[in-house]
């Protein structure tokens, strides 16, 4: 588990295609080495990968196939930044929301606004998610927990602080990239249960109308 505050931006150092996965080095720094063990989980642009070996500073992890095809990892290049969040411990302030470390989609960069005033970014998405994507809601983007802007029907914004700037990769974004995007579970599981009920209640007001013909 974690909670979309990433600690650092962190280097690839080296990517190794092997049958079925590649492998990312990654160099953390030594506040996120401390205690880091093989086995652990970390978030790498959200993504939960688990570490397999460990030199110095420089930490690996095997990215399936799967994980490349379904997230932005899979067009990372040595020398490429990532962000990364430690697995959460327990009595550790949450200051984002929880997040799995799952991704469910990739979203594309359709627009990116950016003045001394403010930094904007407009994602577009597959409408089947945007049932999970409200105004003033939760999204993690490359593992960072932040709220919803404006919402059409295949696409929201993000409006930047500083801060998040600084401490991510998301300055970094280029029209018609991607970002992985994981959808706040509590959300998920209210609107599918409503839907279930809803498609329940139908189906139900369709048999009566039946029998009372």
């Amino acid at each position: 588990m974690f909670t979309g505050i990433v600690q650092a931006t962190c280097k690839v150092i080296n990517i190794e295609t092997k049958a079925g996965l590649k492998t990312f080095e990654v160099a953390l720094t030594p506040e996120l080495t401390e205690g880091l063990v093989v086995g652990a989980s970390v978030a790498n642009n959200g993504v939960c990968l688990t570490v397999t070996q460990m030199r110095d500073n420089i930490v690996l992890f095997d990215v399936m196939e799967e994980t490349l095809t379904v997230s932005n990892l899979g067009d990372l290049v040595a020398g490429d930044w990532v962000n990364i969040e430690r697995s959460l411990k327990y009595g550790t302030e949450i200051g984002g929301h929880i997040l799995s470390g799952h991704i469910h989609t990739q979203a594309n960069v359709i627009e990116i606004s950016h003045t001394d005033q403010h930094y904007n970014i407009h994602l577009g998405v597959e409408k089947k998610w945007m049932d999970y994507i409200f105004y003033k809601g939760f999204i993690g983007i490359n593992g960072c927990s932040l709220t919803v802007g404006e919402v059409t029907k295949d696409s929201f914004w993000l409006h930047l602080i500083p801060e998040t700037l600084h401490i991510t990769n998301l300055s970094d974004l280029k029209v018609n990239g991607h970002v992985n995007i994981e959808i706040d579970s509590q959300t998920q599981v209210i609107v599918d249960t409503v839907a279930k009920i809803m498609a329940k209640q139908q189906a139900q007001t369709l048999d009566l109308s039946k029998q009372a013909d």
